[in-house]
């Protein structure tokens, strides 16, 4: 099929583009346009017109000399071809070979990802187990979004109408270990179900914090609370793993559909949770 009729816009500033989403509320961003081009060809999504942020710069970059800091129009595969990132926080290099293809990856932007908050995306559940943030520019100005205030419901995020990612940002790792350990849809690429750990223990041996957060099974990517509470002061041995990931699906809404029953994803949210955290505890 082909979109409905729409009109193209190149700004060559996040201000103007700002301005463009502004001025008409059925507007659309363009980044990678891996999952908004074929909404539109299917008529899934009718915007009115495109901004497409190709045209903006300073978008696209990589800063690891302190907190990790990427544009939001940097591509998967600069992000997995990162020998900084490699070195500073090699879960996010090494999950960008998990998405899609390599032409997805070499379209598809961080910024989107998060921006689109599919349910089944990688970097979601990375982003929000790395207690990430993205830097947020709109016509009112600039402003710092947390991971755990990013995403509010099924392709739905707290930005405003207006608002455009422009970075984002990871603390140090500081000696914590992370893991993603994703069950992959074997036609798109998708997560059936994925699950992103980030734990950091102390100089006895404790869990001093973790984050488990997954992605696939719910309507947006949420942290497993359960499993971070069950480590929480625990030595980071097998019988600490597995009573996490026993526990890792309590309190999530898990969804079932035609890819995955509710049933088996929760079985999938448990033994990936354990490889997660098993991986880790080697980092």
């Amino acid at each position: 099929m082909f979109p409905n009729q729409f009109e193209y816009h190149r700004p060559s500033s996040v201000q103007a583009a700002a301005g463009l989403l502004a001025a008409d509320p059925d507007a659309k961003l363009l980044a990678g346009g891996h999952s908004l081009i074929p909404a539109m060809k299917l008529r899934l999504a009718s915007p009115s017109s495109l901004v497409d942020l190709g045209g903006v710069d300073g978008l696209t970059g990589i800063d690891a000399s302190g907190p990790i800091k990427i544009g939001a129009m940097t591509t998967y595969a600069a992000i997995r071809d990162s020998r900084e990132l490699k070195s500073a926080l090699p879960i996010l290099a090494e999950a960008a070979d998990n998405v899609g293809d390599p032409a997805v990856q070499a379209r598809g932007t961080i910024g989107g990802a998060l921006a689109h908050s599919d349910p089944a995306a990688d970097y979601t559940a990375i982003f929000l187990a790395l207690d990430g943030s993205v830097e947020v520019t709109g016509t009112n100005g600039a402003r710092t979004i947390a991971a755990d205030d990013l995403f509010v419901d099924l392709f739905t995020t707290a930005l405003a109408p207006d608002e455009i990612i422009t970075s984002v940002s990871f603390p140090a790792l500081d000696g914590a270990g992370t893991a993603y350990e994703k069950f992959r849809h074997p036609a798109s690429g998708y997560a059936v179900v994925g699950v992103a750990v980030k734990i950091a223990t102390g100089s006895d041996g404790k869990v001093e914090s973790a984050r488990v957060a997954v992605t696939g099974a719910t309507s947006k990517a949420t942290r497993a609370t359960a499993a971070e509470e069950a480590l929480q002061g625990k030595t980071l041995d097998d019988a600490a793993i597995d009573a996490a990931a026993a526990v890792a699906g309590n309190g999530l809404e898990i969804n079932g559909d035609h890819f995955a029953s509710e049933e088996y994803r929760r079985h999938l949210v448990s033994v990936l949770t354990g490889r997660a955290l098993r991986k880790a505890a080697q980092t």
